[in-house]
């Protein structure tokens, strides 16, 4: 898909195609192939968020990666880091920074506490590379489900090829047809189609 930027030639907004990065974007117009400068959108920050993770009667604290402008709600998926452990966890509360209240749903920016319950399916961590950007994707699925290397998979509406899958124990699985199942993974990672 291509990005949409105001062409000054066509004097509306029409998909381009981005020729060059540098401190701004050269883009041509794809209606009337006209060439001009764009600032660069601003990318979000990778936020990292204090999450409590209750398993049972034991709770943990651990922390969650989110984008700046993510937005989270209670009954959420997501994945936190507890030490060396990736859990998959529902959110349950959210507690805002400066009120310190709980809310049903904020943007990342805002929050300052995720609490949470692990749950019984395995969070894939997925890193999709489409051309200029890295996408971070989540996926629930069963632990017993099968990965392989070169196929394609479907996370989040994102469809992309596999490349490689890095395993909990620090291993890579790089060769096509390679596969293991979904709670030995600690990410995967592909291109977008």
């Amino acid at each position: 898909m291509s990005p949409r930027f105001y062409c000054p030639v066509c004097k509306r907004r029409e998909d381009h195609q981005i020729l060059s990065e540098s401190h701004d974007l050269l883009v041509q117009c794809t209606q009337c192939s006209h060439i001009h400068h764009m600032p660069k959108p601003k990318l979000p920050a990778v936020l990292v968020i204090r999450t409590i993770v209750s398993h049972e009667e034991k709770s943990i604290a651990g922390t969650t990666e989110l984008l700046s402008d993510d937005v989270c709600r209670v009954g959420d998926y997501i994945v936190a880091e507890c030490g060396d452990e990736s859990v998959g966890v529902e959110i349950t509360g959210i507690e805002k920074s400066k009120t310190h209240k709980r809310v049903s749903k904020a943007q990342a920016s805002d929050i300052e506490t995720l609490w949470t319950r692990s749950i019984e399916r395995v969070v894939l961590k997925a890193s999709v590379h489409d051309g200029r950007l890295t996408l971070p994707i989540y996926h629930i699925c069963d632990g017993e489900e099968v990965f392989v290397v070169g196929e394609v998979y479907a996370f989040g509406g994102k469809r992309f090829r596999t490349s490689h899958i890095k395993l909990r124990d620090g291993a890579v699985l790089r060769k096509e047809g390679w596969k293991t199942t979904a709670q030995r993974i600690k990410r995967i990672y592909g291109n977008r189609l």
